[in-house]
Formats: structure tokens, C-alpha cells, sequence
């Protein structure tokens, strides 16, 4: 009861008000923008979280996170064009309401629905944290270096199992990154590791760097490059709150789509697009209208937003209690955790409790906070979506060469972004995934570090999963494999 006191209260002080004030409308914004979304926000603040309080940088980057599905909403029911890319399941519906005349409808539709299957899975993040605290405490006895070890690959499988199509492209995308997280002087046994006696490869590459240059400046070269789009206008007529009215008649659809959410964002590199297959599916499935799905279903509009903003707050789970992000947003998060010295894990429960409520709290407030503004400034907020693309993209160029400037007055550590950043406008010209390489980084280094540490227990194989956790999360990692090697195989079969 005291961390969940002392959670609280760490929630109003000034700075810390200010932060979720800030990163919940600016997350609205860009997400109501098509072509930034909230990675590229959260890329772009990271430099500057360096300069701030942990509690700070994570509500400022957790208020972009949880909010921008919310404003991504409203390009994709106005202009048929999703504002972030987990709101394309948006378009299907909540479009053909636009085009109706009932562009308000759709749009308290998806606020309601977002604003439940977020705060579902806040309540339900709480809920077992007040079940099972005392509990948790006892966690970090059980977890030891091989088994956060496991852990960690058993995120880098999961990711590249969840790329179903071009899992042998995700996989050499993760491994590319797991490359990069190794460059650099070894500090333990001080050995230089892919340097080639390049001076500044010597602490190697900064993640803030390498994020910023992959996501924000690769998506600032295709704006740039890309067309001005000027979209139609559509005018919004009739209440907003009507909405929850809606949501209240297909209670059924609602619940479920939370579910889906909540238990795909604990699933490690599973998200958004998953939760919202099965919920999409699901409601289509059950509905005694199946055939107005893609045509203006409410019933399609909430499944769809429901499970994409209950995705947020359970994807933290993972992320704190093992010390593994389960996407991109959760990994640039971690970011801040390792600034501010606080490491995620079993231990994060005994040592930090006061913490993990200051956040969910934090994404509860968020939820109300943006629900209120969306109220009163919908007709505003959509104006953003009429911003030439050619702006943006120069904009968010200027913004990351000065926040990755920043970060240690390096002009290197520009030019290590711009290359990454060409090489992220190869890969989104490709049609390439981001996420391996990010996640390949961070949890390589995880890799890496707990490899280095438990040496000294390994003395075979089987050494690396004789625990109890470890063992677990093994059988785990051979059962996902399995079942992925056999689904891929049965789909090659009945292809030929």
C-alpha cells in the first residue's frame, strides 16, 4: 500500500504533470499526421530524455505512445489514410461512415472504443499487481543470469516468428542488429570488438543514434522525396459522445477486443497488428451483420481500435518484468531505463514498486487526459492532416540532427545517424521491417551481457537451461520454433 501511495503522489509534482500534459497532446498530433507515428516522435524526444528525470522521460514517452493511436484515428476515418500504421484496420470502416455523413460518429466511436481497451488493460496491469505484489518480490530469486538470457532470446524468436511472410529477412534483421549492439570496447576484459582501430568506434554505436537515424531520418528522406497529398475535406457534424452509447451496445465486441489487446501486448513481439487480426476476425464472426464489415460496421471500428490501444500498458509487462521489449516503442523506452540506472526485471518489483504504479497510473491519467482533449479540439486536431508532407520531412530532419547533436556535442554521432538513416530509407524503400534491427540491438546487448556474466556457470550446453525458469523458457523457445517450422510447411504444401 505505501509504493502504491508513494506511486501516486510522484505523479504531482510539476515537472512530472508537465511531461504527461506535453506527450499526451503532442502524441494526439503526430499521431493525427500521416507518415510521422509515435516511433518517430519517440525517436526524436529520445535525445532529449538524457536531460531529464526517469519518471519524466518515461510518462513524456509513454503519454506519445498511449495517445497516438487516438489521433491516428482520424485520418484514417476522415481521408481513408491511417495516421499510424496499427490504425489501417481503421480505414475499413470507419471510412465508409465518412463517406456516409457520419464522420462524427466514427470518430466517437473510435474514441470510446480506444478509451476503453486502453484503460481495460490498465486496470487489469493493476490488478495483477495489487494480486500478485507480494508475490513478485520473490521473483528475482528465481530469475539468475542464464534465465533473463533465455529470456531475452526467447523475445528475439517470438519477433522473428511473428514476421510470418519474411521470417528468414527478420531474422537477418535481427542479427544485423545483434552485430551492432557488440561494437565496441569490451569494458569487462577491455577487448575491442568489430573496431577495426577506428577511434570512434571504440564505445560504439549509441542506441539513441542508431533509433533516430533508422526511423526518424529515413522517414524524413521519404517525405521529403514523396508528393504533397491534399486531401478532401470532411465536415463534423453531431456528437462525440454519443459514442460511448454505441460502445455500451456491442459490450461483447468491446470485452473480447480488450482481451486480445491485453494478452497479444504481453506476448513479446507480437502488438498491435495480431490483437487486431483475431478481434477484427472474431467480431466478424460473431456478428449477426457480417456483411457490413468493411462497410461502415461499428462493430469492425471497435474491435479494430479497441485492441490497438489495449496493447500499450500490457506491452509494458513484459518489458518490466523480464527486462525484454516486446516492439520497437517498448525497446526505445528501455533506453531511458539504462540512463537512469534502473534496470527492468524481477528486481525492478522489490526495489522500484513505487515506480511501476507511478507508470500505470500515469497511463490511466493519459487515457482521461486525451479522451477530454479530443472532446473539445477534434475539429482542430484534424486540421493537421492538410501539413505538406515536404514540410514535415525537413522538419523532422532538423529536429533529429539537433537531438542526436546534442546528446554529446558529437558531430560523429550525425553522421553515424545520417548513415543509418539511409540505410532505414533503403530498408522502408524495400519494404524491409525496422523493428528486427532495433530489437536485434537492444536485446543482443542484453544477450551479451548475460552470456558474459554467467560464464562462469556454463560449463556445457545444457548448463544454459538446467534452472527451473530457464528449462521453462527453453521448452518454450523449441515449441514456438516447432510450431512455426509446421506451419510454414503445411502453407508451402497447400500452396503447391
Amino acid at each position: 500500500m505505501e509504493a502504491l501511495t508513494t506511486g501516486l503522489s510522484n505523479l504531482f509534482e510539476l515537472n512530472v504533470i508537465i511531461a504527461i500534459i506535453i506527450g499526451s497532446v503532442g502524441g494526439l498530433i503526430i499521431g493525427a499526421v500521416p507518415g510521422i507515428g509515435p516511433a518517430i516522435a519517440i525517436a526524436i524526444l529520445l535525445p532529449a530524455t538524457v536531460f531529464l528525470d526517469d519518471l519524466v522521460s518515461l510518462v513524456l514517452l509513454l503519454g506519445v505512445y498511449g495517445s497516438s493511436m487516438y489521433g491516428g484515428a482520424i485520418p484514417a476515418i476522415l481521408i481513408n489514410t491511417p495516421g499510424t500504421p496499427v490504425n489501417a484496420l481503421t480505414t475499413y470502416d470507419g471510412y465508409a461512415m465518412t463517406r456516409r455523413g457520419e464522420a462524427a460518429r466514427g470518430l466517437s466511436l473510435a474514441y470510446s472504443a480506444s478509451f476503453f481497451g486502453g484503460c481495460f488493460s490498465i486496470i487489469a496491469a493493476l490488478t495483477a499487481l495489487f494480486a500478485f505484489g507480494p508475490y513478485l518480490t520473490d521473483l528475482g530469486a528465481l530469475f539468475g543470469q542464464r534465465d533473463i538470457l533465455m529470456a531475452a532470446i526467447l523475445g528475439g524468436v517470438l519477433l522473428i516468428a511473428a514476421h510470418r511472410q519474411t521470417m528468414g529477412l527478420a531474422a537477418l534483421l535481427f542479427a544485423f542488429g545483434f552485430i551492432i549492439s557488440m561494437v565496441g570496447r569490451q569494458s569487462t576484459r577491455q577487448i575491442d570488438r568489430y573496431t577495426f582501430d577506428i577511434e570512434y568506434l571504440f564505445s560504439g554505436f549509441n542506441l539513441i543514434v542508431v533509433i533516430v537515424g533508422i526511423f526518424a531520418i529515413s522517414q524524413s528522406l521519404i517525405l521529403m522525396l514523396g508528393k504533397d497529398s491534399d486531401p478532401p475535406e470532411a465536415r463534423l457534424t453531431g456528437g462525440v459522445l454519443r459514442g460511448f452509447v454505441e460502445l455500451s451496445q456491442n459490450k461483447l465486441t468491446a470485452f473480447f477486443s480488450a482481451c486480445y489487446g491485453t494478452v497479444m501486448g504481453i506476448i513479446p513481439g507480437v502488438g498491435e497488428f495480431v490483437a487486431q487480426f483475431f478481434s477484427y476476425s472474431t467480431a466478424r464472426s460473431l456478428s449477426k451483420e457480417p456483411a457490413r464489415f468493411g462497410h461502415g460496421s461499428p462493430e469492425g471500428l471497435i474491435a479494430s481500435e479497441t485492441s490497438n490501444n489495449a496493447v500499450p500498458a500490457a506491452a509494458m509487462i513484459p518489458l518490466l518484468a523480464l527486462g525484454v521489449p516486446g516492439e520497437a516503442l517498448t525497446a526505445m523506452m528501455m533506453v531511458v531505463f539504462f540512463d537512469a540506472g534502473i534496470k527492468p526485471g524481477p528486481d525492478i518489483f522489490e526495489n522500484n514498486p513505487d515506480f511501476l504504479f507511478s507508470l500505470f497510473f500515469a497511463l490511466l491519467i493519459i487515457n482521461v487526459l486525451v479522451l477530454v482533449t479530443l472532446l473539445f479540439t477534434t475539429k482542430h486536431i484534424a486540421k493537421m492532416i492538410y501539413i505538406p508532407n515536404r514540410f514535415l520531412g525537413a522538419l523532422i530532419l532538423m529536429l533529429s540532427f539537433v537531438g542526436v547533436f546534442s546528446i554529446r556535442n558529437s558531430f560523429v554521432d550525425c553522421i553515424f545517424a545520417a548513415i543509418f538513416g539511409y540505410f532505414g530509407f533503403i530498408m522502408r524503400r524495400l519494404d524491409w521491417p525496422l523493428v528486427p534491427v532495433v530489437l536485434g540491438l537492444v536485446l543482443g546487448s542484453i544477450i551479451v551481457e548475460k552470456l558474459t556474466a554467467g560464464a562462469g556457470q556454463i560449463r556445457t550446453l545444457a548448463d544454459l537451461f538446467n534452472r527451473p525458469v530457464s528449462g521453462t523458457l527453453a521448452v518454450a523457445i523449441v515449441l514456438i520454433l516447432g510450431f512455426t517450422v509446421w506451419t510454414a510447411f503445411t502453407q508451402k504444401k497447400t500452396e503447391y
